[in-house]
């Protein structure tokens, strides 16, 4: 089956397949519109007894009930970080009509693609296998900011900024959707560590929210998602799924939603603060709604209030066209390999090039090679619920093989095997997992491996597996490469050996920063702190003390923070290298539409100045010079990724708009503009800036 795939994957490094290419990203309109299905859901609920209702916002496991009274056909969920998950038999429902399903590069190494129109494609992809196994609902995309590179599903996200994340999340939902596969934006809100989830408690202020955390959610919201999940945290003193500060204030109310409210699994507690606060489904067995009955009986809540969860939620399956439709033929699905391509082309544009010392890479075609180290025979993968098997799964060894012919493994290998190696690629990194976090520095004997490796060879490629930074300050000047290439999935392997050998020009920049130390970091000193996981804290079930997550920094998150503290990163927001080299000219920068159409056009030149065919993500950043409220010393506003054959030149242009110079009030309490002098930065990343105009408006 291996041979298959190496064949079938042999093909142009820079393009997808024909039908691939077809995918092209479009908006998301429903199947059916927002009145008519809030008029028919409004009719079935006149027909539904109330222990009807009661049971439709009670999970069943991992689906939402079917009444078959009414013709109401059940909704059927699963997970959805790395492709489709299939659940095991111990789960409370299972998902068996498949035997396999496309194990993707997580959405951490998408995001590191900074490509649109290929989280577009990776959505749809996804979707479309979903919606073939009769699923109707992927618990997907998680959007939460990447504040600490601890939170152990940093992997499932997409980032440190929220214009990134959102930019990105809104592809993913319109190219999900437009399968029929509904999309669930989640964790609103504030859930940015996973150690003791149920107990922490996130303390910020509002502007803080407004600014960083939820203009994901916003993004998503705007592009027309049907499902957010709520958070396990407290936020403010109250567990998300049950705040009406959350769901009611921040999410209904401030950001417009209109769609399904639901839950994570086993977050809410109380009965009544759960019907009261504008949630609409308990997941997953809806055991703290088992005595919704008692409540309303006592007077303490009232049948409208049941009505209004029942309504959310039918409202988003008709808009899907989930009552309308035959049932879906649980029929094997005959596209496993444009999938497969859409998942080797995301590894290819994802993987990130940190270091290349005096240009070690590319690897001759014919020059031997040792292989050691952690993830050679079995790949590393983010765990938990978004955790997807894969089938014909190529390990390290195998893609290099495929490619390098006198490449040799060695477990381990003695001090003289490899000084006498010509070149050594070691395998390093981490098994991140929601549930935790983990630590910031590699254990002790892989840290040990990698400077004894370096020490007798310089020659050393560090190939890292890792869903977020790690701390690499002791080691990261001793070798010759490094190469972040996060998780594979089945076929990301292929693209690893694809980067090494030359045939794919790396073009993956990072969507976070990598600190020196994680006490450089605005997390630090956040329960556990860098101190071993879990020594203060109780068990996550244990809800009987809760600890405070302040987010003191604020606004100030990844390189925010470290621009305001003047605190030099290892690896900036936006950082990746090539193997060719780019001249950025002539920024030109419009602001005459401003003031009636709130448009400043930015254009610049960009040159590819090496040998070699490639890409550049560009990126633009305003400054805002003089404000009367403290504000970051740049924040990123567009950006574009370039193709560019040796030599060519291309005129980029980008549109900023008001809302991009705005900040959020706490006085005001809204988004406002201040007339004052920007600053235009255009550049390669976060502290990469090549070209510089200052404006007026």
């Amino acid at each position: 089956m291996k041979t298959r795939l190496f064949i079938a994957f042999i093909f142009c490094a820079t393009t997808l397949s024909a039908q691939a290419q077809n995918i092209a990203p479009k908006p998301f309109n429903p199947f059916v519109p927002y009145e008519e299905a809030e008029k028919r859901a409004n009719q079935l609920i006149r027909q539904m007894t109330v222990d009807e209702k009661i049971n439709m916002v009670r999970g069943q496991g991992f689906h939402i009930a079917e009444n078959k009274r009414l013709g109401i056909p059940p909704v059927n969920f699963t997970d959805a970080s790395q492709g489709v998950r299939l659940h095991a038999p111990s789960d409370t429902v299972k998902v068996d009509n498949v035997k396999k399903t496309v194990a993707y590069p997580p959405t951490i190494q998408l995001a590191a693609t900074w490509n649109r129109e290929l989280a577009y494609r990776y959505a749809y992809a996804i979707g479309e296998e979903a919606k073939s196994r009769a699923i109707n609902v992927l618990l997907g995309p998680g959007v939460n900011i990447y504040r600490l590179s601890q939170n152990g599903r940093n992997f499932e996200y997409m980032g440190e900024d929220p214009y990134l994340v959102s930019r990105m999340t809104e592809n993913y939902v319109t190219g999900m959707q437009n399968t029929g596969t509904m999309a669930v934006v989640k964790h609103f809100v504030a859930n940015n560590t996973d150690l003791d989830r149920r107990k922490s408690n996130s303390n910020l202020d509002e502007r803080t929210l407004h600014e960083i955390y939820m203009p994901a959610f916003k993004a998503a919201i705007d592009a027309g998602v049907l499902g957010v999940m709520t958070s396990y945290n407290l936020v403010h003193g109250e567990w998300a799924g049950q705040s009406a500060y959350v769901i009611k204030q921040l999410l209904r109310k401030e950001l417009g939603y209109r769609g399904l409210v639901m839950s994570d699994w086993t977050s809410v507690w109380d009965a009544e603060k759960i019907i009261k606060s504008g949630q609409n489904l308990e997941m997953p067995k809806g055991e703290s709604l088992a005595n919704t009955k008692a409540l309303l009986d006592a007077g303490k809540v009232d049948i409208s209030e049941i009505d209004e969860m029942v309504k959310y939620l039918m409202i988003s399956s008709i808009m899907m066209g989930y009552y309308d439709r035959k049932p879906l033929v649980k029929e094997q699905y005959h596209s496993f390999p444009e999938h497969e391509k859409i998942a080797l082309q995301t590894a290819r544009e994802g993987i990130v090039l940190l270091e290349n010392r005096n240009n070690i890479l590319p690897l001759k075609a014919d020059g031997r090679i040792l292989v050691t180290g952690k993830y050679v025979l079995k790949n590393a993968a983010g765990g938990g619920s978004g955790r997807v098997l894969g089938y014909d799964v190529i390990n390290m060894k195998t893609a290099i093989a495929n490619e390098f012919k006198a490449a040799y493994f060695i477990d381990k290998p003695t001090d003289q095997e490899l000084k006498s190696a010509p070149c050594i690629i070691y395998s390093v990194g981490t098994n991140d997992t929601e549930a935790v976090d983990r630590p910031f520095n590699l254990n002790k004997a892989d840290e040990a491996e990698i400077q004894r490796i370096s020490s007798l060879n310089p020659r050393t490629i560090v190939v890292v597996n890792s869903g977020s930074g790690i701390k690499m300050t002791n080691w990261n000047k001793n070798v010759a490469a490094i190469i972040y290439a996060f998780y594979p999935g089945q076929v990301g392997q292929l693209a690893l050996a694809e980067i090494l050998s030359g045939k794919v020009n790396p073009s993956g920049k990072l969507p976070f920063t990598i600190e020196r130390d994680f006490k450089d970091s605005p997390a630090f000193g956040y329960e556990p702190g860098d101190r071993p996981m879990n020594k203060n804290a109780p068990k996550d079930g244990d809800r009987s003390k809760i600890y405070d997550v302040n987010y003191k920094e604020g606004i100030f998150v990844g390189y925010r923070w470290y621009e305001h503290q003047k605190i030099a990163p290892l690896y900036p927001f936006g950082y990746g290298l090539s193997f060719t080299s780019f001249l950025y000219t002539n920024l030109n920068v419009d602001a005459k539409s401003f003031a009636k159409e709130g448009i400043v056009k930015v254009s610049f030149e960009l040159k590819n100045t090496g040998k070699r065919e490639g890409a550049e993500i560009t990126q633009v950043y305003i400054a805002d010079r003089q404000s009367s409220i403290e504000r970051p010393v740049k924040e990123l506003k567009g950006f574009q990724k370039i193709h560019l054959k040796p030599g060519e030149i291309k005129k980029v242009e980008m549109l900023l708009h008001k809302k991009d110079f705005q900040f959020w009030s706490p006085t005001q309490k809204d988004w406002v503009f201040e007339p004052g002098d920007f600053g235009i930065m255009v550049g390669a990343s976060s502290s990469g800036i090549n070209l510089t105009k200052d404006l007026r408006l």
